[in-house]
């Protein structure tokens, strides 16, 4: 999940729903130099001592989630920052318009 903040940092969060889906994943490190901030959200039971602590972590379940450790701020560098705003708010205008018109294609 990809968020935008008030003053346009862009945080990544990892969802991960079991210790398998973590270890069975392998792909989440690319994210890394895509983001201001990381975090992993993960169920409560779920082991916090295999998560690299240098990143956020939010325990979640169904109907909400709680920032347990906050994320370590790593500024994107002014052009990345440019472009995935600009593609954050294609991307979100493109499903506002879905929800609004839906037999737009």
């Amino acid at each position: 999940m990809v968020t935008l903040d008030r003053e346009g940092g862009l945080s990544i969060t990892e969802i991960k729903c079991s210790v398998a889906d973590f270890r069975s994943d392998g792909k989440w490190p690319e994210y890394l130099e895509w983001r201001d901030s990381f975090y992993f959200a993960v169920p409560e039971q779920f082991p916090h001592e295999l998560l690299p602590s240098e990143h956020g972590l939010i325990i979640a379940d169904s109907y909400g989630g709680d920032i347990l450790r906050p994320a370590d701020v790593n500024k994107l560098n002014a052009n990345r920052r440019k472009s995935l705003t600009l593609r954050y708010a294609r991307h979100a205008a493109a499903r506002l318009r879905s929800l609004n018109d839906p037999d737009h294609g």
